[in-house]
């Protein structure tokens, strides 16, 4: 078990804190919050509660679009600004997370013949950046990478911006000097996995 989920006794309470605290200004609704942090529902109920109940996050009426595409109010939740403790919890949620991204290259491993890994962005808490992962090799399996990205974006509470490339297409990129190549190596990044020359 990881330090925080020890420290707050639950890892879906991690989780739903992430998701919160990194996207302060977004009211929620139950299926969104499902979708994003990808905790069940009688698990979410019990947590929404408690985080509520300590004034970490309020409620909210939201419209959203129905089954039929009408608009309908629901129940929501969005982060508290109030909360006296905000940036002493982002500060700890990003240093744990920032101490496990070795974990990253683990879970591309069975995405094909990966060639570089780079991380950019909030792995190295630049959030300036547009770009946090980029993935280069040959018969990239983008359906894997995607779930795998899913599950990053469940654990960090945003959603990543993330480019996968052909290591072909890649290289001749880097021979034009093409701008969004640039963009990632002219600027703070960090080589997860670099077998490739250029």
């Amino acid at each position: 078990m990881e330090i925080l989920e020890k420290l707050f006794d639950s890892k879906h309470r991690v989780k739903l804190l992430r998701l919160f605290l990194f996207n302060p200004e977004t009211a929620f609704d139950r299926l969104e919050i499902i979708r994003r942090s990808k905790i069940m529902s009688l698990a979410l109920r019990r947590e929404l509660a408690l985080l509520a109940g300590i004034g970490i996050i309020r409620s909210k009426k939201i419209s959203t679009i129905g089954r039929r595409g009408r608009k309908k109010n629901v129940q929501g939740w969005e982060l508290d600004s109030s909360f006296p403790l905000i940036q002493n919890l982002k500060s700890l949620l990003n240093t744990d997370f920032l101490r496990r991204k070795t974990d990253i290259v683990r879970r591309f491993r069975h995405c094909g013949r990966l060639k570089l890994l780079v991380v950019s962005g909030i792995f190295i808490d630049d959030e300036d950046r547009r770009l946090d992962i980029l993935l280069v090799g040959d018969h990239l399996k983008k359906n894997i990478i995607e779930k795998s990205v899913r599950a990053i974006e469940a654990e960090v509470g945003r959603e990543l911006n993330y480019a996968l490339l052909e290591t072909d297409d890649f290289l001749y990129r880097v021979g034009t000097s093409d701008r969004f190549i640039r963009d990632v190596f002219d600027y703070p990044h960090e080589k997860m996995v670099d077998k490739l020359t250029f």
